[in-house]
């Protein structure tokens, strides 16, 4: 049940029956009004009203009111990923903003319970997140702030190094233990010789220390883990030598980050689908005349780009509205991708009316990588004016570099895989036999930014107890840096 006065939640009612005459499919959703205060504490949980103690909230809340007061940003909405969805509107909208962000809630609530990527996630996080702040709490009255909070900073430089794809796919097999008895050495190997020389050639003491370096071999300890992991914080919780509370405070950091995961990885599609639905039924159902005006100042703003900047609200309304357009008219499939003429493709209208159903496919299977990866054609890119610009050395400014089609793309996919972060794997937990912790970095063109490296390293050190080692390039170079507890080093790896 909705906490409005009772003409927003007259109005909450009338929008949701558009959106379900539309097509959406929401769960019930709450709605709260909260003054820009308490907005901002809200948004600096990270859109939930309770969240374990530290100062990162704290710090957040501070930038947050600042950019409000000198009116460089001011938060409208949130709406929370669970069933019931809560939402927040903020004291002292127009109706008309209040009504705008009613739709974009319901097209977001619509996106949580239907995207696959979001399949996975806790539909009660409200009350878990409330939870994780009591166990935190209790650590702390035991402990102290100061150690617990320390800790929490070590688990938040880390929280990034998750498998975001392991909800979706088996990595490997659980190990089950075995009883079974070593594998028996196989028939040692020999050098070939005639049945009358087989003394001399293999004499038995030969054969002997075969057996015994096939032995040595056989009961040599395995690399641990056979093959490399990208959860690290999993394979921390299960191998790193933690006492009971700083297990359970990184559980709770790796649970938060796989909550949060699917909202990196389809932030453009998920706001692209909210502006999408809040502007259908806001033009075709909603508004008043005498409120048009209004609403398209405002809209404006949330899908205005200026230049050099990257939008998700804009790019994904565009896309979404440009794969209705090609689905409406049939441009796609062979006939389509083989027609070079311009004036044919220009004209092109098969009059199939098959965008609505295709969008709703997108929406329910795609994130932002393959949204983009499939829908984000040249047409588009030139339609939309994409460029992509880096910086010049020479003059000391930015400066667009390319409007070729494939460097554009290429650029934005790179940004977006991976949420623009690097691969880390646990490559090996007995380096060098020394129980020393190897990490390997994949490296896809981009060094690691060095301050950031050495933070990380810190946090794993922390963690692990041990001296701990990441193997990566720099420079074009093969390097290993490493981190001892006191000091940090680099040589060639």
């Amino acid at each position: 049940m909705s906490n409005l006065p009772a003409y927003l939640y007259d109005i909450q009612k009338e929008i949701e029956g558009y959106g379900k005459e539309f097509g959406l499919d929401f769960w019930e959703t709450s709605f709260e009004i909260l003054d820009y205060k308490r907005m901002q504490e809200v948004a600096a949980f990270g859109g939930f009203p309770v969240r374990y103690p530290h100062w990162r909230f704290g710090m957040d809340f501070e930038g947050l009111t600042k950019s409000h007061v000198y009116g460089l940003s001011q938060i409208y909405e949130m709406v929370i990923n669970n069933n019931p969805a809560i939402a927040y509107l903020l004291e002292g909208n127009s109706l008309v903003d209040q009504k705008m962000v009613i739709a974009h809630v319901l097209g977001h609530v619509d996106f949580f319970k239907n995207n696959y990527f979001f399949s996975k996630t806790n539909r009660k996080m409200i009350d878990t997140m409330a939870n994780h702040a009591t166990r935190v709490r209790r650590h702390v009255e035991r402990l102290g702030l100061d150690k617990v909070e320390g800790f929490i900073d070590a688990c938040l430089c880390l929280e990034n190094l998750i498998d975001p794809m392991s909800p979706f796919i088996v990595r490997k097999q659980p190990e089950k233990p075995s009883d079974k008895e070593p594998d028996p050495i196989k028939e040692v190997p020999r050098l070939r010789s005639k049945d009358y020389m087989q003394s001399f050639i293999n004499p038995p003491e030969y054969v002997a220390e075969q057996r015994r370096r096939l032995e040595r071999e056989r009961d040599k300890p395995k690399k641990f883990p056979n093959e490399p992991e990208r959860d690290v914080l999993l394979f921390l919780l299960m191998h790193a030598p933690l006492e009971a509370w700083e297990r359970d405070i990184l559980e709770i950091v790796r649970a938060e980050a796989y909550y949060f995961a699917p909202q990196r990885q389809t932030k453009i599609l998920n706001e692209g689908w909210a502006s999408y639905w809040h502007s259908k039924i806001m033009t075709e159902k909603a508004l008043k005349a005498s409120e048009i005006i209004d609403y398209a100042d405002h809209n404006a703003g949330v899908l205005s780009s200026a230049p050099g900047q990257f939008n998700p609200y804009k790019v994904g309304i565009s896309l979404l509205r440009h794969i209705e357009e090609r689905w409406d008219k049939g441009r796609f499939g062979k006939e389509w991708s083989e027609c070079d003429d311009y004036e044919t493709r220009r004209t092109w209208d098969k009059r199939l009316g098959l965008g609505r159903q295709k969008i709703f496919e997108v929406r329910r299977l795609y994130n932002d990588v393959t949204f983009l990866d499939e829908f984000f054609t040249e047409d588009f890119c030139r339609e939309n004016q994409f460029f992509s610009f880096s910086l010049n050395e020479r003059s000391g400014n930015y400066e667009i570099d390319s409007r070729e089609f494939q460097k554009v793309r290429q650029k934005i996919l790179f940004q977006l895989t991976n949420f623009g972060e690097p691969f880390i794997f646990v490559e090996d937990a007995n380096h060098e036999n020394r129980g020393e912790l190897l990490l390997h970095h994949r490296h896809e063109g981009q060094d690691l930014h060095d301050e950031h490296a050495r933070a990380t390293l810190n946090a794993l050190e922390r963690i692990w107890r041990r001296p701990v080692n990441l193997r990566t390039t720099l420079d074009g170079k093969a390097k290993l840096l490493r981190f001892d507890g006191r000091e940090h080093s680099e040589k060639a790896g």
